[in-house]
């Protein structure tokens, strides 16, 4: 199997120029073959007519004037005149278009004529017709030999050289042409391939990416680009339709109860609900705000990361601390095995980490409940597990969790909070530092979520 292009259109090339040279011969000897008799039947009638003509010429005028008026008439170019005495002597030629070394009658061919008999042969070198006639002139006998002039056979060889050449042309072009073909051919596809890429439609797959060669190769890029821009057009849309959701389901609260505490007549517990609610609607916009931000500057390269040695069991007790307003009033129970451990990584962005999986940790647990962090060392890796006897996440959505704006069933979940971020700004960072974060736990109650760093000392 030919896998360069490269080599397939050297080799085309090669097969072009040998099927036509092969044609060109095949087909020439069939010419030759078929018109070829005609054609020297034909010539040799005109030379035996022409023969007679000049003949005549030189019987009444003699060799020199026969010669002049031959020279001013059209029968010089096509033959050349040689003339014999009888002593088998080759006087001055009446033409001179040949050189005489070319001349190679024999003597007894000479002789028959000069004893008067007519002579229709090919007896020369270069295998030309000629015809031999006796004449008399001043009481001498002469042989006279009339043959088709070299001038005249190399133009009947450019002939057939030229419609070889033709042969050769024609047969070699067709098979360039459709060697062309299966190269241009997945050119112009792609072209179409990329102008409807251009507007819009990614549903692309080329047929020629199970091709070996170049061209193929290009065809499989061209179908991995069309799927992937695919893909970011479709979680383009995605997000587009997830931020409008989420932005204009808050404005909507905000909305209607802004209208009701216009009314009057809202008793004062009324007020205060209404209240709450537009607060607590304007809060969840400035965390879907915030996190918004947060993903964009770390989807960009410009995003601040300054990796530094520092105490992870420490960072881990300071969030549990820092997270108290949201767990006091559950009387959630904290199990925390967090021995000395120390880490090379951007402090502030790993707290965010920590500060979105216990949010969630403390968010879906019940009151009463438990929460357990602990730290395991590996030897080239570190594991920081968070467990919580919450709700647990069902093994079938565990996968798309970290998924921008994802939540889980919420027939599963009664509790809608939050937009669907935070965790994919968990696995975002987690990922930056080389490592990475996965969901366990009891489908019935109870999640895990294990995020496992690269070990440095």
């Amino acid at each position: 199997m030919i896998k360069s292009l490269y080599v397939r259109v050297v080799l085309s090339y090669m097969a072009a120029v040998l099927i036509g040279l092969i044609s060109t011969y095949f087909l020439t000897l069939l010419l030759l073959s078929s018109v070829g008799d005609r054609y020297a039947g034909k010539l040799q009638s005109q030379l035996l007519s022409d023969s007679k003509k000049i003949h005549e010429l030189y019987v009444a005028n003699g060799m020199e004037k026969a010669a002049q008026e031959i020279r001013k008439g059209t029968l010089d170019d096509k033959y050349d005149i040689l003339i014999y005495d009888s002593s088998i002597r080759l006087l001055e030629d009446g033409s001179g278009n040949t050189p005489l070394e070319l001349y190679s009658i024999s003597n007894q061919t000479i002789r028959s004529v000069l004893s008067g008999k007519m002579h229709i042969g090919a007896d020369i070198s270069v295998d030309q017709m000629f015809v031999g006639l006796p004449y008399e002139y001043g009481g001498e006998s002469y042989a006279m030999f009339v043959q088709v002039s070299e001038q005249t056979a190399l133009s009947l060889i450019s002939k057939v050289l030229l419609f070889a050449l033709a042969i050769n042309l024609l047969v070699g072009g067709l098979i360039i042409l459709v060697a062309a073909r299966y190269i241009v051919k997945p050119l112009l596809g792609m072209k179409a391939a990329a102008e409807r890429m251009a507007k819009g439609e990614f549903n692309i797959q080329l047929k020629w990416s199970k091709r070996k060669d170049e061209l193929g190769r290009l065809a499989q890029s061209i179908n991995g680009m069309a799927s992937q821009v695919g893909q970011l057009e479709t979680m383009r849309q995605n997000f587009v339709s997830n931020v409008s959701h989420e932005i204009q389901s808050p404005l909507t609260s905000i909305s209607g109860f802004s209208k009701a505490l216009q009314q009057s007549g809202l008793s004062e517990e009324e007020r205060i609900r209404y209240l709450s609610i537009i607060q607590n609607e304007s809060e969840r916009l400035s965390r879907l705000s915030d996190n918004l931000l947060k993903l964009a500057s770390l989807d960009s390269q410009h995003h601040p990361f300054e990796p530094q040695l520092y105490d992870l069991d420490e960072q881990l007790r300071k969030a549990v601390v820092a997270s108290e307003p949201q767990w006091a009033d559950k009387a959630i129970e904290w199990q925390l095995q967090l021995p000395k451990t120390k880490i090379t990584a951007d402090e502030d962005q790993m707290n965010q980490v920590w500060v979105n999986l216990l949010g969630n940790a403390i968010k879906f647990t019940p009151e009463g409940g438990r929460i357990g962090i602990r730290i395991v060392h590996h030897s080239e890796q570190i594991d920081v597990v968070i467990s919580d006897t919450g709700i647990g996440i069902p093994i079938a959505e565990r996968s798309k969790v970290f998924e921008r704006f994802y939540k889980v069933d919420e027939s599963h979940n009664k509790m809608k909070i939050g937009n669907g971020l935070g965790l994919a700004i968990v696995h975002k960072i987690v990922t930056r530092h080389k490592g990475s974060v996965t969901i366990g736990g009891n489908p019935d109650g109870g999640t895990t979520v294990t995020v496992t760093l690269p070990h440095q000392n």
